[in-house]
């Protein structure tokens, strides 16, 4: 364990310090070649080696060469350059035996490492063509001896070997990348799931507490006015404000329930509302005053339960707006007709527009809205109406296209 650590210690020195890296492979570089130098593989008896003296020349160039690899990281293409040019010297008036071209193969290398597939192959072939050329043609060897045999081979392997070094750190890069950009990605999708389902909760409070605290408000209003007068009126009033209350906390302790943990008591669940509770909804307003008339021509339809509680919410926001801004003697009119592959909402009022209007006040009904029906490829569409008053139009499509969660709400 010790002896891996201090392995894996010095290559992490290294990789932080590549100059001393290259510092060292030229130092080792250099050695081979004048180790290589130093003998002699053509004896009188066959293959013997025998030591010898390269001359004054030879060690010059190996020592040029071997200095020239210490910049081949910043510099590759030149360092090339410059150790083929010294190895072509070699061949033509040096010791053919003294092996420049070493520090060349290490060049091309470098160079086959860290350039593109297409420049590889152009400069391993210049490369391997200038060198092994000028060791057949212009050395003191004859053409077909294995020392210029052997600048062809270790030039090819050396321009090989680089490639495949270039891919395979090209191919690990691409799957880091991808790695990172899928973790990235699943980061992002947690965000955005998260942004909607907080948009959603926000907007399903806005819409329960809207609608029973608006209905709370004007039956308050009203025990108030005739408290001294009609007191049976009060008590009823009161009544209806108990009964909003209570339906208040229940669909709030609902939507709440969302937010509950894995260890949290079971959430209610009580199926979501939609158009079947359209009755009770519209009981609701006219308890508190508002005069409202409803006409359904949708021929008994089936509705997704996303498309059932859009509508729902809808209906519910309108006669909301109209109880808060229409004012008093307002009447509401409710038609909700099948037309084709779409059920159509419309909510349409008489009010004054003394108070202020949905989109003066500001608030988040008109966009929680469109918001619920733009998340079902349907449309809204809300503005003042001729004469006076105010009319809200959906188009839901009876088929979804999306997969909302189920609303507990």
């Amino acid at each position: 364990m010790t002896a891996v650590s201090t392995l894996e210690s010095a290559r992490r020195h290294l990789k932080a310090h590549p100059t001393a890296l290259d510092a060292a492979l030229a130092a080792g570089v250099l050695v081979c070649m004048v180790a290589a130098s130093l003998v002699d593989p053509h004896g009188k008896h066959g293959v013997n080696w025998v030591l010898r003296t390269p001359d004054i020349l030879s060690l010059v160039l190996m020592v040029l060469g071997a200095a020239a690899l210490v910049f081949r990281r910043r510099a590759p293409m030149r360092v090339l350059g410059i150790t083929g040019t010294l190895s072509v010297v070699e061949f033509i008036t040096g010791d053919p035996r003294a092996p420049v071209a070493m520090s060349a193969v290490v060049a091309l290398y470098t160079v086959a490492a860290s350039t593109d597939r297409s420049t590889t192959w152009r400069v391993g072939l210049l490369t391997m063509t200038v060198l092994t050329g000028a060791a057949m043609l212009a050395g003191p060897l004859p053409w077909y001896t294995q020392e210029n045999l052997a600048v062809f081979a270790w030039t090819g392997m050396a321009a090989a070997g680089g490639d495949a070094v270039r891919s395979r750190r090209d191919f690990v890069q691409a799957i880091r990348e991808r790695a990172e950009k899928a973790e990235r990605t699943r980061e992002e999708e947690a965000r955005r799931r998260v942004a909607e389902e907080r948009l959603r909760i926000a907007r399903d409070l806005h819409d329960v507490v809207a609608h029973h605290i608006a209905l709370v408000n004007v039956q308050a209003g009203v025990a108030a006015h005739v408290m001294d007068k009609r007191p049976d009126q009060a008590k009823e009033a009161l009544s209806h404000v108990r009964e909003a209350s209570r339906s208040a906390l229940n669909e709030l302790r609902a939507t709440v329930g969302l937010l509950r943990q894995s260890d949290d008591p079971e959430a209610p669940t009580e199926p979501a509302p939609g158009l079947d509770r359209l009755d009770e909804l519209v009981g609701t307003f006219r308890s508190a005053g508002l005069h409202v008339e409803v006409a359904r021509a949708d021929h008994g339809t089936s509705l997704p339960a996303a498309v059932d509680l859009a509508a729902y919410r809808v209906i519910q926001e309108a006669l909301t707006n109209v109880q808060k801004h229409a004012g008093t003697a307002a009447k509401a009119e409710v038609s909700v007709v099948r037309v084709g592959p779409n059920i159509e909402i419309t909510v349409l009022d008489n009010g004054s527009g003394d108070d202020d209007g949905p989109v003066s006040g500001g608030g988040h009904g008109l966009l929680g809205m469109r918001e619920r029906v733009t998340a079902l490829r349907g449309t809204l569409t809300t503005g003042p109406r001729y004469g006076g008053g105010f009319r809200v139009h959906a188009i839901l499509p009876v088929k979804t296209r999306t997969a909302p969660a189920k609303d507990p709400v």
